[in-house]
């Protein structure tokens, strides 16, 4: 595998950032490693990270680079700081930026494609959210999409927001005084919009371990999907929020994305 580490100028953000690239790689030189490289663009799994984290911690802390060394898959992981996927009241426009901006800088530095059936899209926590996100606000663009622990019903988590992690002060600059029920920011109310349109959506796939603080709002997505019929792979288990558990599913994600052969 080849590891590229990215430092780019962002027009939307207005500033400098940083995107962490793993890129398939033919050999089998390398000692408890064979890696695969397919012809022509390669697929692409946007891995994203939690509120605390940043580009690298997906690497520092998993084996995702051995994980995918024989799948043939590229692996973006961006940073977005603690802006939840979103353009923040206070502050840059990360939503653009992972939605729009992000895909055409990747697809423009590395040979990824764009083709829907090629791109995936996953991530841990907020990065959980912003996975769904993507997938259900631009489902002509993934194939699939996977949320680990993810924050699945960002209105209750704003009566306690992420266990303390976050503070009134910080949620009011990222999403403003304004309910979050019903509006785009909200994954149950935008899995009922296609619900009603019959929206053809990527696969998704959800875990979460029972012992989660974020165990009932992943509850509540799974119960919203099975209501209105919206399929869904959902995995639970004994797990809290941690490494651990992250490290395993991902694994499980991995196994369950449908790449096909390049």
């Amino acid at each position: 595998m080849a590891l590229i580490q990215c430092q780019f100028y962002s027009e939307v953000l207005g500033l400098s950032t940083s995107m962490n690239v793993i890129l398939p790689q033919a050999t089998r030189s390398q000692i408890g490693l064979e890696g695969k490289q397919g012809t022509g663009p390669h697929p692409a799994l946007y891995l994203l990270h939690g509120l605390s984290d940043d580009d690298s911690t997906w690497l520092r802390r998993t084996s995702i680079e051995r994980y995918v060394a024989s799948l043939g898959l590229a692996v973006v992981m961006p940073q977005v700081h603690r802006s939840f996927y979103t353009n923040m009241e206070q502050g840059a426009a990360y939503w653009t930026f992972i939605s729009e901006e992000l895909p055409a800088l990747a697809r423009s530095f590395f040979p990824l494609s764009d083709k829907r059936e090629d791109n995936f899209v996953a991530g841990l926590s907020m990065g959980g959210y912003g996975a769904f996100k993507l997938a259900l606000q631009h489902p002509e663009r993934f194939a699939a999409a996977a949320s680990l622990s993810g924050v699945m019903d960002l209105h209750a988590s704003r009566t306690d927001p992420m266990q303390n992690a976050m503070s009134p002060a910080e949620w009011l600059n990222i999403f403003g005084p304004d309910e979050i029920r019903g509006t785009d920011h909200d994954l149950l109310e935008l899995l009922q919009r296609h619900a009603a349109l019959g929206t053809s959506l990527p696969r998704l796939y959800q875990c979460c371990g029972t012992e989660d603080f974020l165990y009932k709002g992943n509850q509540a997505f799974r119960e919203t999907c099975n209501t209105i019929g919206v399929p869904l792979t959902y995995e639970e288990g004994p797990g809290a929020h941690e490494w651990g558990y992250w490290d395993a599913k991902i694994q499980d994600v991995l196994a369950w994305l449908p790449l096909k052969e390049h």
